[in-house]
């Protein structure tokens, strides 16, 4: 059951000078925005949101940033090269509310596209900000606009639509208009600043965490929080923002792989 995969690349998208968008054929069963695969490059594995799912078409997507070794190795396949896939693993973002703002940071994005296509094919009214250091980092909003879903840019030195942090632009459109929910995905730090500006809008929240994963069942430990113990890979990587209140490290430090803590 938990064996990867091995597929073909169908599909190679490029999003930017530093993240590609791989597709494959997909027939292994529902698939929801908010979880990911455990991606093998016969040599390692990692995680990746799952930001494309089509069931209608039989595809399933990943939108990779080069940040390393596996990712660049993984930037230099073409289609029709072939990686494992293993998953989906993980709780899913939840369809709530009639108006969501959802808000993605750089590569953050990813969920965020698969949650928005989901959410805009099930009719909810949805907008979206798209949020990165500068214009050329920015991702999907081409892709959101032409399924007729409202996109903020935003970038933290003007270069492109909102000037400034996402916070300060999901607070602003919060206070002019009646949304029953936020979803986020993206730095830990903007994350929290939202949970706080939800919270102080009496909406309800849902944040995707990222953390070092081994073993995407459960099993392993490598994913667990501090204060309560859960789980990313499995009690998430999804959660709500009154459950986040419960974990201190929220927001505050991230681990590296020797479980060293790393103040954000």
């Amino acid at each position: 059951m938990h064996v990867p995969k091995v597929l073909e690349i169908k599909r190679i998208e490029t999003e930017n000078s530093t993240v590609k968008t791989f597709i494959f054929d997909w027939e292994k069963g529902e698939v929801h925005p908010g979880q990911f695969l455990m991606v093998w490059n016969f040599q390692d594995e990692k995680p990746m949101s799952i930001s494309y799912a089509d069931p209608v078409a039989g595809e399933i997507g990943i939108s990779i940033k080069n940040v390393g070794k596996i990712t660049n190795q993984l930037h230099s396949l073409t289609e029709g090269d072939k990686i494992g896939l293993r998953g989906p693993y993980g709780r899913p973002f939840q369809m709530a509310g009639s108006k969501i703002l959802a808000v993605g940071g750089g590569i953050g994005m990813a969920p965020i596209l698969a949650f928005a296509t989901e959410a805009n094919r099930r009719g909810l009214d949805l907008e979206v900000i798209s949020a990165a250091v500068t214009d050329k980092e920015l991702l999907f909003v081409n892709k959101l606009e032409k399924r007729g879903i409202k996109v903020y840019p935003a970038t933290d030195d003007g270069s492109y639509g909102f000037c400034g942090f996402p916070t300060v632009l999901a607070d602003t459109l919060l206070q002019d208009d009646n949304f029953d929910m936020l979803v986020s995905c993206g730095p830990e730090p903007m994350m929290k600043g939202l949970l706080d500006i939800a919270e102080n809008h009496n909406i309800a929240s849902q944040f995707s965490l990222e953390r070092w994963m081994k073993c995407a069942v459960g099993i392993c430990g490598q994913c667990c929080v501090d204060d309560v113990g859960w789980r990313v890979c499995a009690e998430g990587p999804v959660f709500w923002g009154h459950e986040l209140r419960l974990v201190t490290e929220f927001g505050s430090y991230r681990r590296d792989s020797s479980g060293i803590r790393h103040p954000l």
